[in-house]
């Protein structure tokens, strides 16, 4: 493989190969870390997952952007991913273990990853366990997200956005001068659809059904972690250091 996606290395500016190799020297002497994170919606999971991705030279692995990937790159899995979307059904666990199990080979890869998403089921798990003992390698740990379903409920039903510029507030944390009215402006603030009380509440009724087993499941095996999700994002940060040293 003399180029990737197209761009020669010797097109590739000096500094940013320099910066690569200095990442790269950097990243040998961090131990292997493979990682499940699981947690609700508001739950921080998307802050943390880049700061352990850097800091220990992890990749990310998020199932639904590694099918699209594939079926643009039109992979053999991606081909056969696209038929049984075409047909409306559901991607197969074996397709989704494959998709992983190709993404993990690359050099990204090569200190380990996490998987955010994924595995959403007990025998999602056990195919992931499967295809991991073939590789000898293994989940070192799940990072569980734990949180009050109040506080996110509270976190996230509170936010409102001013549509036409983005900006964002919350009645509680971060509330507008005038209830309801963009600061700036004066215009309406609205709520999205997803951040209301009964979308949540339905989100996290199935979020919990679905996780609850797989969390047992890596709990037998000792080696769930259960992080205070509620507590600010850089304490939540030390912890997970502290967990991963």
């Amino acid at each position: 493989m003399g180029s990737s996606g197209g761009v020669e290395l010797a097109d590739i500016p000096s500094v940013d190969l320099m910066t690569e190799l200095l990442r790269r020297m950097k990243c040998a002497s961090k131990p292997d870390k493979r990682l499940i994170l699981i947690g609700p919606p508001g739950s921080g999971k998307g802050t943390q997952s880049p700061i352990i991705k850097d800091e220990y030279c992890l990749c990310h692995l998020a199932t639904g952007d590694m099918l699209r990937a594939a079926v643009a790159a039109k992979t053999p899995l991606g081909l056969k991913a696209k038929e049984g979307m075409d047909k409306g059904e559901l991607v197969s666990d074996d397709l989704v273990v494959g998709i992983i199990d190709e993404a993990i080979k690359k050099p990204s890869c090569q200190k380990g990853f996490i998987l955010d998403g994924f595995p959403r089921t007990v025998v999602q798990a056990q195919k992931l366990d499967e295809m991991l003992a073939k590789q000898g390698t293994k989940i070192d740990k799940v990072l569980n997200f734990a949180i009050d379903d109040a506080i996110l409920e509270e976190r996230i039903t509170g936010r409102w956005i001013h549509p036409a510029s983005g900006r964002t507030y919350h009645s509680k944390f971060a509330p507008p001068k005038v209830p309801g009215v963009d600061d700036v402006t004066g215009e309406s603030l609205i709520q999205r659809k997803d951040d209301t009380a009964e979308v949540l509440k339905s989100r996290l009724e199935s979020f919990h059904r679905q996780t609850e087993p797989v969390i047992d499941y890596y709990s037998k095996k000792s080696i769930v972690v259960q992080l205070h999700a509620d507590k600010p994002p850089k304490e939540v940060t030390s912890e997970v250091q502290k967990v991963l040293s």
